[in-house]
């Protein structure tokens, strides 16, 4: 490669990061006069990449949006970073996107350096992703109109499915997309409601920009996140779990899969208190089982009850006469040792745990959150 055609690569390198570059600063990244950058911008304008320009002490050059896609001039990091994104994406759910992101890291697997590429095959190789199953699937071309009204702050018409099956129009003023788990959400303020509301954008269907555009409405959250959150959490049956795992608070955190699961506190330097509002106590117990080290669960009575019954489904299914066992009703109560017996899992405790086994853990009333009180503000 020559050397004016390296430079012309590399300047274009710098004008891919969205700012403005004064002349006399690319002049200096490149080692260059500031007329040889002159020189190049030009050229790399009869090439068909528009360069803007601004003068004035402020001023510089810029690379503008242009018709055709340039050649990306990415780091290594850069690479692998997109190549690590593309991998994960057949795992959400937005249809089609599997399709897609398998043809575009085929392109770039192509066109990278050999010692990247071993990194991103080894990569592909150690890792699965999860498929979206039977997750409801989200149309990219829905959240790209959103994203849009969301930026430019423009009202957006839609028709809308909620929980319960009934359809209705709804004009909205986006506010943010957030992704949870493997669904999006759409926080809006809702026009015709005059409330917020949380919207399933696989729900939706005919999203249509009106073209009138409003002032930004204050969110009564500290971000959209954190409004879904809550929302959530009033819609569905929830908990507060405490439980004293006796492992190091670093390895727990990490184990449970973030604060989500919810918080982890230090006790000492072997163990530490955990405090969860799940809003299922089946969920809480399977995480709590797979830490792999004792706990204690100290409240609720319910989910001390549905590790007792656990733990002696699990035993009696390794029992060579579990059969007989189930024939007979065997619903034995072990006490609390952190010694597995049937009805306590290995590793756990329960010092709150009842008499009696149920069958199945009762779900509390769900309590409707204020602003929430459409199907559709539940998004569920």
């Amino acid at each position: 490669m020559s050397e004016t055609s390296a430079r012309l690569l590399n300047l274009l390198s710098l004008l891919q990061t969205p700012r403005e570059w004064p002349g006399r600063e690319l002049a200096e990244r490149l080692r260059v006069t500031p007329r040889t950058i002159r020189r190049d911008i030009g050229r790399l304008r009869e090439l068909g990449y528009p360069v803007h320009a601004t003068m004035g002490a402020d001023g510089g050059y810029r690379l503008a949006a242009g018709t055709a896609m340039p050649p990306l001039l990415l780091d290594d990091e850069e690479a692998v970073a997109i190549a690590v994104g593309l991998r994960s994406a057949a795992g959400h759910a937005i249809e089609g996107i599997e399709e897609a992101s398998v043809r575009a890291l085929a392109k770039l697997e192509q066109v990278l350096p050999a010692r990247l590429r071993r990194r991103v095959g080894t990569l592909g190789t150690a890792t699965v992703p999860m498929p979206a199953g039977d997750d409801p699937t989200v149309d990219p071309e829905h959240l790209t109109v959103l994203a849009a009204a969301v930026t430019n702050h423009e009202r957006v018409r839609f028709r809308y499915r909620a929980g319960a099956g009934a359809r209705s129009e709804r004009l909205v003023e986006p506010h943010r997309l957030v992704a949870a788990g493997r669904r999006w959400y759409l926080v809006a303020y809702d026009n015709d409601r005059e409330d917020w509301r949380i919207f399933r954008v696989d729900r939706l269907t005919e999203p249509f920009p009106t073209g009138v555009r409003t002032p930004p409405r204050t969110l009564p959250a500290a971000d959209a996140a954190a409004y879904v959150r809550e929302r959530m959490r009033g819609l569905h049956p929830s908990y507060r779990a405490v439980a004293t795992v006796y492992a190091p608070a670093a390895a727990v955190s990490a184990r449970l899969g973030g604060p989500a699961a919810g918080t982890v506190e230090p006790v000492d330097a072997g163990s530490c208190r955990v405090v969860s509002q799940p809003d299922s106590l089946e969920r809480l117990a399977i995480r709590l089982a797979l830490l792999g080290c004792e706990f204690t669960v100290h409240e609720p009575p319910e989910l001390a009850a549905y590790l007792r019954a656990l733990g002696g489904r699990a035993t009696r299914a390794a029992e060579p006469d579990a059969g007989d066992a189930r024939d007979a009703g065997d619903t034995r109560d072990t006490e609390a040792t952190g010694v597995a017996g049937p009805g306590v899992p290995t590793g756990a405790t329960a010092d709150t745990a009842p008499e009696t086994v149920p069958k199945a853990v009762p779900r509390a009333a769900p309590q409707t959150a204020p602003g929430a009180a459409d199907e559709e503000a539940g998004a569920v």
